[in-house]
């Protein structure tokens, strides 16, 4: 039997939610792989339709969601849009760009660590951008200490353009906070090791 029901809270970082079915009750687990493929990510407060099975655990969930065609989202909607640019994210990379310059003024920069840091972003902004698609389609994930290593290994450029552009992983606190950590890290690094303070390589 289908029930009719709308969307009372969605995790889009482990792709589940719950369900508050139209006629009361329990609310009821709903998984990222019981929607349509190729919809768009799920919305709280979204109208529903939908079956109900026992999952392994022997308790209720969704399955074979369907958006009713009032709620249905339309096919030529707009592409989601950045995450807000805030002041700090901004100046990050026009700030690295002027410790660059002066950098290279004082002590010299090899041209082989600005494509090292190029290399690095592209393959962050991909890595975030393979998590994003796993998120939304409930797929294997990639460990955020992934991510922050990838940042701090010089690829921070590209994650900090994937967060606002694919709009993924910038409104969580502690990645969020962990992630500035990185960038201050490797920042730094960057600094001290061409001032000759770190054994050079």
């Amino acid at each position: 039997m289908r029930l009719d029901g709308n969307l009372k809270s969605w995790n889009d970082e482990r792709g589940f939610g719950f369900i508050e079915p139209a006629q009361g009750g329990q609310e009821i687990f709903v998984h990222i792989k019981a929607f349509p493929g190729g919809s768009s990510r799920p919305q709280v407060g979204q109208a529903l339709t939908f079956e109900v099975e026992l999952g392994s655990n022997g308790k209720k969930r969704a399955h074979s969601v369907q958006y009713p065609m009032r709620g249905r989202p339309s096919r030529q909607k707009r592409a989601e849009s950045p995450a807000q640019w805030t002041m700090p994210r901004i100046l990050a990379i026009p700030a690295f760009v002027g410790v660059c310059y002066y950098v290279s003024q004082t002590w010299g920069v090899k041209p082989v660590i600005f494509l090292g840091y190029f290399i690095a972003s592209v393959v962050t902004l991909f890595a975030y951008a393979f998590d994003k698609s796993a998120a939304v389609r409930g797929n294997w994930r990639t460990q955020e200490s992934t991510l922050h290593l990838l940042g701090l290994a010089g690829g921070w450029p590209g994650a900090l353009l994937a967060q606002q552009l694919l709009r993924h992983k910038s409104s969580k606190p502690s990645f969020v906070t962990v992630f500035w950590f990185t960038v201050v890290l490797n920042v730094g690094a960057f600094v001290v090791w061409h001032a000759g303070l770190l054994p050079q390589v």
